[in-house]
């Protein structure tokens, strides 16, 4: 049975640039970004409001049938009787005809200024909340490229286990064949080699599945290669136990904090609003435009059309509004009231989160060094009882398993060293210091 070699991928990324290519690509940030071209959209609208504004309106009208107005007799006639019936008239021409502009112009306007204001932190709020995206994301990549960078180890490990195993089983041949072993020891050995190869197809797919959701969380197309430049060995666990020593948590390095920060901005702001409200605001228009009105169509266009304008300021003062405005300061109280439970809450889970970090991660450091410890005796214990076995004084079932307790320690040893990997990622995202924007 052959055995599955690692697939050769195309274009390498370190972990950096792995999170970087995310940051441009994953479909979230892209979602998150748009969010924010539509609140720039949203800030313009707000502005817009007290721009100058421009309508212009026409209008043809064709009376098919005019409306008649009943007025006394006498109104025409002053000779009527009193009692003659009232007189049927016309009121109005065919057609009719109007063509208009109008300015409007917001003069003073409380809600409007306390809405510009409110505008630049609603843009703040669309900007953090894609640097809460890109948190998430870099955070979902990072662990991605450990799982891959273990799985691909854990597979160079066995196709070293696999390649001793084959070793010993063609000595143990020849110790066999010159009548110094039994066939059950090779068949022994054959079994091993088996499992081994078994294993090493599982961890094959696992390799698979993990570039797969690598890919996915980068935004990459599954059908594309990679590969990973960085080696998870190349650790240096000594730079990173005191690069993750235990500190001081700013509750301002986690975007979440930040984001509650501007909510409340805003809420404050939603409040100031609505007092707004009780202001006068005053507004001012200018309208101009011609009409004509005939009872002959072609007249329309050979008569004189008239001109009219008219300029008005519009005062607007509240009185009383039945309490209205002020329920709904009370309701936005209530939200601004909630917003600072939030960043209670938050800070309480911010101060949680850290310390289980620091905890897990002190598990993590002291697990690897155990797995260490347990991975180079087991390869002495292997280097020791293949010895023994040739000399004549040992047997095939110990060096059996004393092969499996050592596949058995590198396996243990790996998941460890994954699990630091992902202890130092939950400290750095617990201390704000995950994904820093450039």
């Amino acid at each position: 049975m052959s055995i599955v070699p690692l697939r050769a991928q195309d274009g390498g990324y370190t972990l950096a640039e792995a999170v970087d290519y995310a940051v441009k690509h994953n479909i979230n940030i892209k979602n998150a970004q748009l969010d924010a071209v539509s609140a720039e959209a949203r800030i313009g609208e707000i502005r817009a409001s007290g721009l100058p504004q421009v309508a212009i309106n026409a209008n043809f009208t064709d009376n098919l049938i005019i409306q008649r107005f009943f007025l006394p007799a006498n109104f025409a006639d002053p000779n009527a009787a009193a009692d003659a019936p009232p007189v049927a008239v016309k009121f109005g021409v065919r057609y009719q005809g109007t063509a208009s502009a109008t300015l409007n112009q917001l003069i003073f306007s409380g809600s409007y200024f306390i809405g510009l204001k409110a505008a630049a932190t609603y843009r703040e709020l669309a900007q953090k909340s894609t640097s809460q995206s890109k948190v998430t994301v870099a955070e979902a990549v990072t662990k991605a490229y450990y799982s891959t960078q273990v799985s691909i180890e854990r597979a160079k490990v066995l196709d070293l286990n696999i390649s001793r195993v084959d070793t010993l089983m063609r000595e143990t041949k020849a110790m066999n064949e010159s009548g110094f072993v039994e066939l059950l020891d090779v068949n022994r050995l054959e079994v091993q080699r088996n499992n081994l190869i078994t294993e090493r197809q599982k961890v094959q797919n696992l390799i698979e599945l993990s570039y797969t959701l690598l890919k996915y969380q980068m935004g990459m197309s599954l059908d594309e290669q990679i590969a990973l430049k960085d080696n998870i060995n190349d650790v240096n666990l000594d730079a990173l136990r005191s690069e993750t020593a235990a500190g001081s948590v700013s509750y301002e390095n986690r975007i979440e904090y930040s984001l509650l920060n501007t909510q409340e901005k805003l809420a404050n702001l939603d409040i100031r609003a609505s007092r707004a409200g009780y202001l006068p605001s005053l507004s001012a228009s200018l309208g101009y435009g011609h009409n004509n009105g005939q009872d002959s169509f072609a007249d329309m266009f050979r008569t004189k059309w008239f001109n009219n304008s008219v300029l008005s300021l519009n005062l607007n003062i509240p009185i009383f509004d039945g309490f209205t405005k002020r329920y709904q300061i009370d309701q936005k109280k209530i939200v601004l009231d909630q917003v600072k439970n939030n960043q209670t809450l938050l800070k309480q889970s911010i101060d949680l989160e850290a310390s289980q970090a620091n905890i897990n991660i002190k598990n993590a450091f002291a697990t690897l060094e155990t797995q260490k410890r347990n991975l180079d005796l087991a390869q002495e214990i292997v280097r020791v009882s293949k010895i023994k076995y040739k000399e004549g004084v040992g047997s095939n079932i110990e060096v059996i398993n004393a092969e499996s307790s050592f596949k058995e320690a590198q396996t243990n040893y790996f998941a460890a060293l994954y699990d630091l990997m992902i202890a130092k990622v939950d400290l750095s995202k617990a201390k704000g210091e995950l994904y820093v924007e450039k």
